[in-house]
This record gives structure tokens, sequence and C-alpha cells, in this order.
């Protein structure tokens, strides 16, 4: 083989570094060196979740600092000689000294629909096993909320899948209900049941946790995920050991990614559990920032901080997109105190709230809701036809039958028609039982309310309503499939279907009810009861009745007060009943007819 000569190949190297070199040549005359002005500071001092810092004279509020280690803070005090920093991360490797630079920017939230079915915290790091988070795009945390005149009324139902709320406190979509009550009083299961039951209806579901454990975390992960509400549902997350500033954001930030989908024209559910970790979040941050406290050592702006998150919720127009966010905050109580700061603020934000009982919850009564004190104040707008049809008195039927439950303790003796009411507050109250994790469907709902109205569990003993109920409940499964599709829409219930669902109510509640032979039974035994007290002329296992004694009457003379003043003058201080008994001889009137003689003439027996 002829090898190529040795000064060919030098040759040929020679002209790639020369082709090389003067690219680099050109590149380094056409390059002008740029002065950029960069402001830094100095971190002065460094507290639990804070830091103070000096210089940085042209930062913003609440623009976003960066410090060493990439860890960021919002600039929450701006004052004349230096700044308060709120920290979003560890800040334990920070010493005073070290330097801090500005961002230009605010916080901000990657969105879109690679979120859905991820666990992040609010900065948008993940805290799963599936990776980076794609996002389509960032959004401020802060955002405006929309105008009065961008929404729309609230008429479209967010069924919960708990009979106890869709037939009694019903909620819309596009509303912000309060979920308040004691600490483990089941607040987070409703939340949960809630977002199970929007499986199949086209709703995305935001779950911010605030300063939650992680084992209560991972518990509710994990029963969204074993149910199939993950792929519909973005999970954000800030935990108790976390620095307080996380705390404060987590809520926005959840906003935030739910706003992007109300504004992309779908209906979004999102919970905030709990707000009273958010205000306490914030009540610190304030103290060691050193702004004045107020109530409850809390700032004067924390009604203004759920406010204006909480506006964000609403239902736009059509020509806006249609969509819709309805907010589900929760509220920890203490000691049943709804009249507490925080738990007061939210009721006067929020368009109604489910209080959630202790003492019910204790009594086995789940979902625990204190049907009193609970409200919607959309109520009966936001509720389909059906359910206004077969829940309009039941709410009323529950709270007299509560009274008389606490009028009955007292041991007093009811009249048939007070009865007949607590027993049907006890199927009631037995029909608005309901499991975990076990969200009923719309049909299944109006026919057990329309059985309950209709007074046909009344006969059913109360050892047998959970079987009878979830034999209904299965009944109703299998109603023709128009008739499922009516109860769904927004039409009014028909007769015809009302006839066809009560006739299979009557038809799968008969085998629960007393058979006709024990009733039969029950009413020979009363009758005879009433025949021999007919008979005899007293009521069986009755005291026999002891005839009076007639009375003498003592008939005084005309003259009767002149003598009794002139004897109360002459009568002895102390005279006992025995003389009296000697001395006064009454005028005894003749005896009656068919008395013994003895009887009627005492004095004479005495």
């Amino acid at each position: 083989m002829n090898q190529e000569p040795a000064p060919v190949k030098t040759q040929v190297l020679q002209d790639v570094f020369d082709s090389a070199f003067t690219a680099i040549h050109q590149a380094l005359e056409g390059a002008k060196p740029q002065l950029k002005p960069r402001e830094v500071g100095i971190i002065t001092r460094v507290g639990t979740g804070i830091a103070k810092v000096s210089g940085l004279p042209g930062v913003g509020f609440e623009e976003l600092i960066e410090f060493p280690g990439d860890v960021l803070g919002i600039a929450f005090n701006v004052d004349e000689e230096e700044i308060g920093v709120v920290l979003l991360g560890d800040y334990w490797h920070l010493r005073a000294g070290d330097e801090v630079r500005r961002t230009g920017r605010v916080m901000d939230v990657g969105v879109g629909e690679g979120l859905l079915g991820r666990v992040m915290d609010p900065l948008g790091r993940p805290l799963d096993e599936g990776g980076p988070v794609a996002s389509s795009g960032r959004l401020p945390v802060e955002r405006p909320a929309a105008h009065i005149m961008d929404r729309a009324p609230v008429t479209v139902p967010l069924q919960t899948g708990l009979k106890v709320i869709d037939a009694l406190i019903p909620v819309g979509r596009g509303q912000r209900e309060l979920i308040l009550g004691d600490r483990r009083t089941g607040k987070t299961a409703i939340a949960i049941d809630t977002i199970l039951n929007q499986q199949d209806q086209n709703v995305v579901c935001v779950y911010c946790f605030i300063g939650q454990r992680a084992s209560a975390v991972a518990k509710a992960v994990a029963t969204l995920r074993e149910k199939g509400a993950m792929d519909y549902t973005v999970v954000v997350v800030t935990e108790g050991n976390d620095p307080p500033g996380l705390a404060y954001v987590a809520p926005y930030a959840a906003t935030t990614i739910a706003e992007f989908f109300m504004e992309a024209g779908r209906d979004v559910l999102i919970v905030y559990d709990d707000l009273t970790h958010h205000a306490r979040a914030y009540r610190e941050l304030s103290l060691l920032l050193n702004r004045p406290p107020g109530r409850e050592a809390f700032p004067g702006d924390i009604f203004y901080i759920h406010s204006r998150m909480l506006e964000r919720a609403t239902h736009l127009r059509t020509e806006l997109g249609g969509g819709s966010l309805t907010a589900l905050p929760i509220i920890e109580t203490q000691a049943q105190d709804i009249s507490a700061y925080i738990p007061t603020n939210l009721i006067s934000i929020t368009d109604g709230q489910i209080y959630l009982s202790p003492s019910l919850f204790e009594l086995g009564i789940l979902p625990a809701v204190d049907v009193g004190k609970s409200v919607s104040r959309v109520g009966g707008k936001a509720q389909r036809a059906a359910y206004r049809a077969v829940a309009g008195d039941l709410k009323l039927a529950y709270a007299q039958f509560e009274e008389l439950e606490t009028f009955s303790r007292f041991g007093a003796r009811l009249d048939e028609n007070t009865r007949k009411t607590i027993d049907h507050g006890q199927r009631i109250r037995a029909c608005l039982k309901q499991q975990e994790n076990a969200p009923v469907s719309v049909p299944a709902q109006i026919t057990v309310l329309l059985a309950l109205s209709g007074k046909l569990f009344d006969e059913v003993p109360l050892n047998l309503m959970t079987d009878a109920e979830q034999a209904l409940i299965n009944a109703a499964a299998k109603l023709p499939a128009e008739v499922r599709a009516r109860l769904e829409s927004v039409e009014k219930l028909s007769d015809q279907d009302r006839e066809k669902i009560v006739q299979t109510a009557r038809d799968t509640l008969a085998p629960f009810q007393p058979k006709l032979e024990d009733k039969l039974g029950a009413n020979t035994k009363s009758q005879t009861g009433d025949k021999s007290e007919a008979e005899t002329g007293e009521k069986p296992n009755s005291v026999p009745a002891v005839k009076p004694e007639n009375k003498t009457e003592i008939k005084p003379k005309p003259d009767s007060k002149s003598e009794d003043k002139t004897d109360a003058k002459t009568r002895p201080p102390l005279v006992s009943k025995k003389d009296v008994k000697a001395d006064i001889k009454p005028k005894v009137e003749p005896p009656a007819q068919g008395e013994d003689k003895e009887k009627s003439e005492p004095g004479e027996k005495s």
C-alpha cells in the first residue's frame, strides 16, 4: 500500500489550526466588554426562618433574593436601613456576612398538565419518585382575583358523595365552603371523600397540605393512589419540619396551579389543609420580623392574607372559558370554640361552613356533621332539582327530631305523634351515616332520600338500617339507564320517575320490615290489654283506687267573727290537737246513702 507523505499530513493539520485561531481572533475582536451593575447585599443576622440583610437599595416588596447554597428568600420588610427576608429553604449554613443578590422577579411556580399526578413542594421541587416536574410555564404565586364583572353565578353543584352534605348543605362549583371542627373529627376525611367522588366528573383537584405530619400526608397520598384519584390531582406539600416561609407561600402556590386549569375552562377543586397552620406560620414570621402584634398575637393583616387568597375562587363567565375554582379551606378549632379569632375570620370570608361535632364523632355518627351549625349560603341554587324535591323538608324534620330527642331524655311521657317523629328522625340519622372513602352516587342518594321522605324506612328496625340502606343503594344502581340519566341532569323529578323509584324502594325494603303475623300479634296483645282494662275498669299493673274519706264540714255561727276575736284573747297560747278535737263539736251532716256511719262520724269513732 502506498502511504501518504508526512509533509502533506502536517500541512492539513496546520490549515485546521489556522482556521480555528482565525475564528477565535474574529470573535475576540467582535466582543465588546459590557459592565452590568449588580446589587449585592450582606447578611447582618439570621433567625428562625428569617434573615436581616443590609444593602440592596433597589429591592422591591416580595422580590426574590438569592442566598448562598441556592436558597431563596422573599423580601417581607423593606425598611430604610435593612431588609427583613423570609427564607424558603434550609438556612443552617447561612452566616452573618454572607453575600446575597437580587433576582429582579417575584416568586413564581411552574404550571401545566404535567403536574397532574405529582407530589411537590411550593417551589416546584418533586417529592415523589417521578423525576423532575414537567411544566409548560410559570405564573406568580400572588395574583389579583377575578373582577366582579368577570364572574358568573354559582349554579352547578359539586357533588361530594356524602349524603348529609349533598342533601342538606349543598356545595356549588365556584363556592368557598369552610370545614371546621376540633382535632381528629374527620375534616380531612371529608376532603378526601370529595376528591374521590370527582372521578369521571372532569374536575381537577389540588390538595395543599400546610404544616402537616409526614405520616398523615403519606396516608392521604396512598389513599388517593389506591382509589385512582391521583390521575386528576396535584398535591402540594409542606411538612411540619419545613421552614415557616414555605408553609406561608404554599396555599398561594397551590391556588396559582388551580387557576391555570380554571382559566383553561375546567372545573377545579382546591383543598387547604389547614389554614390554622398557615395563620400560625404567618404569626411566627411577623413576630420574628418585629411586626406589631394584635389579637392573639396575630398581626393586623391576618384577615387580608386569607381573604385575598380565597377571593380567587370563583366561577368565570362563559366568554372567559366558564371555568370554576371551588375552595374547601379547613380550620381546626379548640374545645368547640367556633367564635375564636381565625374561625370567625374565615366564616365571614367564605360562603358557608360545615361544622364537625366531637360529641357526634364520639357517638359513632360519621361523618360527624352538626346540621344545626352548618350552612351553605348558596343553598338550593347549587342543588339539582331532584334533590330539592326529595330533601326539602329533611333538614327541618331532622332539627325537630334533635329537639324532641333532647326532651325525651328527661323521661317525659311522649304521645304517639312525638314518638313517630323521634322514630323517623332516628332513621334519618341512620341513613345519613356513611363509611369513609365510600362516596355514594347521585341516583343512589336520591333513591335513599326519596325513601326517607316517604317514611319507607320507618318500619325497618334500627339494627337492620345499614343492611337495608345498602340493599337500596344496590337496587338504585339497577334502575333503567334513562332514569339514572335524568336524575343526574338538571331536570325536575317527574311523577313517573318518582313512582318507579318509590316502588323499587318498597320492594327492596319489604324483606327488612316486620312480617304481618308479628304486627297482628302485637295488635292482638294490645287489644287484649285494652279489653281487660275495659272489663275490670283498671289499667294493668295499676294501683287500686282508694275511696276518699268523707270530710266533715264545720259551719260557723253568724256571729263567729266576734266570738273568734274574744276566744283569741282568752285562749291559752298552746293548745294540743286532741284538746281542740275534744272541745270542738262540729255539726255533722247526715251520712251519704250507702256509706257506713262510722266513716261519716269520725268524732264518735275517736
